[in-house]
């Protein structure tokens, strides 16, 4: 049968000499993969609809396998994120990050939201740091690993936390602080912020000004977390990775 979808274009690979499997993040039904044969064909009236971060409106047909797209209509285009080689990496890294952490079919309209918001504004020149750090937080509390950001993991106390245990999934305070060695130092700047990011919502996200020291402290707690409760390979951070590195020692 036929079936509207409306969704943002967050992966594509190749399927013989010219046709592609586009996997959309939808509105409806969350991760979709759909075959649009033909795609690859420059003159194809699938190409543009089929690029990487497009949002649009799909008429694909269902069934017991994998759908087919017919048409589609493109309700933002985003060229410049694939254009820009600064915002496509960013682009690229939050696509792969929701990508490995949602299963098939599981509808999700909160992310898709926060998806069409972010790449929104990437495009209009938001800080990407930020909205990696948000984006980051909304992508794992959906998926179930959301770290606890209000009070004291250890004793729930409400002082001002001084680290953040990444064993023990939050922030600790000066009193518990001790109980893990490993824990990484958090400024009061830094806790603040965390808690900002995570609580926001896409109606209220205007420009957040941070410090280089409190992103860069930021940064290091979300990866650190990230790596030790979800453990995928994520090509496109990689990427960014050195290509962050490359600006900082330029």
């Amino acid at each position: 049968m036929l079936e509207k979808l409306e969704g943002v274009v967050i992966r594509t690979r190749d399927y013989g000499e010219s046709h592609k499997v586009v996997i959309l993040f939808t509105k409806a039904h969350g991760k979709y993969a759909v075959m649009a044969r033909g795609a690859k064909k420059p003159k194809s009236r699938l190409a543009a609809v089929t690029q990487p971060f497009t949002s649009g409106e799909y008429l694909c047909f269902t069934g017991s396998g994998m759908a087919t797209l017919s048409q589609g209509d493109i309700l933002e285009s985003r060229h410049l994120l694939r254009s820009d080689l600064v915002r496509a990496s960013y682009a690229a890294y939050w696509t792969e990050f929701l990508d490995k952490l949602k299963e098939e079919k599981e509808p999700d309209l909160p992310v898709y939201v926060w998806l069409e918001t972010v790449l929104n504004l990437l495009e209009e020149g938001v800080d990407p740091e930020i909205l990696s750090r948000i984006f980051e937080l909304k992508v794992l509390e959906s998926a179930g690993y959301r770290p606890r950001l209000q009070g004291c993991v250890q004793c729930g106390g409400a002082d001002t936390p001084v680290k953040f245990s990444i064993r023990q999934g939050g922030f600790l305070c000066s009193g518990c602080s001790h109980r893990d060695p490993e824990a990484l130092f958090l400024s009061p700047a830094a806790a603040r912020i965390l808690g900002i990011l995570a609580g926001i919502s896409p109606q209220r996200l205007g420009q957040i000004r941070v410090k280089e020291e409190t992103r860069r402290q930021l940064e290091r707690i979300l990866r650190s977390f990230i790596d030790e409760y979800i453990d995928l390979p994520l090509r496109s951070r990689d990427f960014l990775d050195r290509m962050k590195k490359d600006w900082r020692n330029g």
